[in-house]
């Protein structure tokens, strides 16, 4: 299943609208996020997963 909604952050005192695309299907466990490659994509991934845990869905790799 393929879902696009919109979000939106702060880049100083403008607002930036991001697009979100998911795919949610059978198949070998895992995500990925892409985006700017700084760090805070990287931190990003790791609340994600936890942010993933703590709803109670397993990943299992």
């Amino acid at each position: 299943m393929f879902v696009k909604t919109y979000g939106a952050t702060t880049l100083g005192i403008d607002r930036q609208i991001i697009d979100v695309e998911v795919d949610v299907s059978l198949g070998l466990p895992g995500f990925e996020l892409v985006g700017l490659p700084d760090t805070s994509v990287k931190e990003s991934k790791e609340r994600v997963r936890t942010a993933i845990r703590n709803s109670g869905i397993q990943l299992r790799a």
